[in-house]
């Protein structure tokens, strides 16, 4: 039986091969982040793009190891917020605020 991609797999490729949108995609998962408060899977995305980005290089740009870099973007981790800023300004972003849409009704 042969070996399938998973969807991660599929979604590093597609990065691999279109970097100029992983800024949308980080901004997009944030954005879900906010609403859903989903941190295993803003985690996950993170650790595609770290893939793309390459693991070695990201951890050793944020002073980390490659180890401590997949634990703190593992499912169960729990990283703190200068980590997390550190690893985006490692991918080339910043963390912004931006203003939640007011519902009136």
């Amino acid at each position: 039986m042969g070996k399938y991609r998973t969807s991660d797999d599929v979604t590093e490729a597609y990065f691999t091969e279109r970097p100029e949108e992983i800024g949308d995609f980080l901004t997009e998962i944030f954005a879900e982040y906010a609403k859903d408060g989903d941190s295993a899977a803003l985690l996950s995305a993170l650790r595609i793009i770290a893939r793309v980005k390459g693991v070695s290089e990201l951890a050793s740009q944020v002073g980390m190891t490659r180890r401590g870099l997949q634990k703190a973007l593992s499912a169960k981790g729990n990283p703190r917020l200068d980590t997390v800023n550190a690893i985006m300004q490692a991918m080339g972003y910043c963390l912004t605020p931006q203003a939640l849409e007011v519902k009136t009704g």
